[in-house]
């Protein structure tokens, strides 16, 4: 699905055709087994669920760069054995698929440098294409590359959006789609299957980016692979002290 001239949706990621460029936020490698490490049991499944499904995505298109905008790994401290190798792993799938391998710094990713530059990989802070300003979107930049953009493209949020019905409630990854000040805005779901994410309409959101009214702000929810778009959320409710109120 297009969701603004020449970038459209592929499965949890975007796809610039003009650049031929994969744009990939949030696969938080690692997660499961930080889960296990404190004692609760996460069956270790996730990780060939991500690569299968990067497998079919990395096929689907003919790929130049693929863009990564943050936290490729989760935890922030030791890199354990089996993070390690699955990092390996996934940049040694995308550079069969790519020319160019772009990774930018995200807030979980302090000791990612000491992996990637066994693979020569530089981190990098933001990227830019034409006038696409990609960074992980946990800082606003104050530079000429981001004052000349006209679309930022982000992840760090985890975007879903909730639904409830009687006593069932039911939250599904989105795309966002907005303004930053004179920009377009866009905001990536999470790729890991275990990071639904943050629900827009009821939680306090962490991204500076997001710190405004999202009432004019599109979505577009992720279920089963397709994506459905849901207009502006204005148009949804959300539940605070107990009253239904309109998010305008």
């Amino acid at each position: 699905m297009e969701i603004y001239e020449g970038i459209e949706t592929l499965d949890l990621c975007l796809y610039l055709k003009k650049y031929k460029a994969l744009i990939i936020a949030d696969l938080h490698l690692g997660y499961e087994e930080s889960f296990n490490k404190r004692g609760i049991f996460v069956p270790r499944i996730q990780f060939k669920e991500i690569l299968d499904k990067l497998g079919k995505i990395l096929t689907k298109k003919n790929i130049d760069i693929i863009i990564i905008t943050g936290d490729l790994k989760h935890e922030f401290g030791v890199i354990h054995n089996s993070e390690w190798k699955n990092i390996m792993q996934v940049i040694d799938l995308f550079l069969k698929h790519c020319k160019t391998l772009v990774i930018i710094k995200g807030n979980h990713d302090i000791t990612l440098p000491f992996i990637t530059k066994k693979k020569g990989i530089e981190i990098s802070e933001y990227y830019k294409l034409g006038d696409i300003f990609i960074c992980h979107g946990d800082k606003i930049f104050d530079n000429e590359d981001f004052r000349k953009s006209k679309i930022i493209i982000i992840g760090h949020e985890h975007p879903a959006v909730g639904f409830r019905e009687k006593a069932k409630y039911e939250n599904f990854k989105c795309f966002l789609k907005g303004k930053f000040l004179d920009k377009v805005l866009i905001v990536l779901p999470s790729f890991n299957p275990l990071t639904i994410g943050t629900d827009v309409l009821i939680s306090r959101l962490l991204s500076p980016f997001l710190q405004q009214s999202l009432s004019n702000f599109t979505a577009y929810a992720i279920e089963k692979n397709k994506i459905y778009y849901f207009g502006k959320l204005k148009n949804f409710y959300r539940i605070t002290n107990n009253q239904m109120e309109n998010i305008n």
